[in-house]
């Protein structure tokens, strides 16, 4: 059981597997998705998107993402390896009148969307769950694309900013310090300098401008704070190798320094955006 079912559920019930993915799920759309706003309103803007736009999300989660995008008239199509965030995407963007979707969803690869023709803006928007800041999954997770471009076509990476400006990192230790170096894999490292780029280069784009982006992590209380920061995986590996109740006290510990008078977790951090081209 993850740390944040631990508080949902008695002592006495334990939660199916499809249970905690759900909840998981709804925490990230509930609470964390929305800390990527600006990130996503600033891409968005600085590339003119609009209903000429054909674009595609990779690891688009539950949708927030690409709602923003079909608000500006963009014809959009997303993939993610989560079922119950797809789920969750079709519920957040299917029009209230009961018409045509209003994006093509699907799990996996391209191909599996339905979606045929090529896409004009490839956007990996989501620095928190995907990658974890791996230059080569980044490559990997464009190569699946890659092929329904035209030269030109503008591809939008995002990762987290330096350690100085982003507060969550002191955060996130706790999963790094926690999990089995031996064992676990993925999770959050501290991000390097030229990773976006590296990326970029792996799969064979060219760079076309960088921007940065503030996204503090605002939370109505630390209950929220936890379930927010569990909800993006990055403190699986700390659980396997410890328990959830651990990971659970040393995580609250850890927010302690960010809780205002109020009761709120205020977490300023700075995202990081690499523009870059298919030749």
């Amino acid at each position: 059981m993850t740390a944040s079912l631990v508080r949902r559920y008695p002592p006495h019930v334990e939660p199916t597997a499809h249970e905690e993915a759900e909840a998981r799920a709804r925490d990230w759309a509930e609470i964390q998705e929305r800390m990527l706003v600006p990130l996503h309103e600033a891409v968005y803007e600085r590339l003119d998107v609009g209903p000429d736009t054909r674009l595609f999300g990779l690891r688009c989660g539950s949708g927030l993402a690409l709602l923003l995008a079909a608000a500006r008239g963009a014809a959009v199509t997303g993939t993610d390896p989560s079922p119950e965030l797809l789920a969750l995407a079709r519920e957040r963007l299917r029009p209230p009148d009961g018409g045509a979707p209003r994006a093509e969803l699907g799990h996996g690869s391209p191909a599996d969307t339905g979606t045929a023709g090529s896409y004009d803006l490839i956007t990996a928007l989501d620095p928190i769950r995907c990658p974890s800041g791996d230059p080569q999954e980044f490559a990997a997770l464009l190569a699946q694309v890659l092929p329904r471009t035209a030269p030109g076509t503008a591809v939008v990476l995002a990762g987290w900013g330096p350690q100085e400006r982003c507060t969550t990192s002191s955060v996130l230790r706790v999963a790094a310090k926690l999990a089995d170096p031996l064992r676990s894999t993925g999770g959050w490292r501290p991000a390097r300098r030229d990773d976006l780029e590296e990326a970029a280069q792996r799969a064979g784009l060219r760079p076309d401008g960088s921007g940065r982006v503030s996204c503090p992590f605002g939370y109505a209380d630390p209950d929220s704070a936890v379930r927010g920061l569990l909800s993006t995986g990055l403190f699986d590996a700390a659980i396997a190798a410890t328990d959830a109740k651990q990971v659970d006290k040393e995580l609250t510990e850890a927010l302690h320094p960010y809780r205002r008078a109020d009761g709120t977790v205020w977490m300023p951090n700075v995202f990081r955006y690499l523009i870059a081209r298919v030749p």
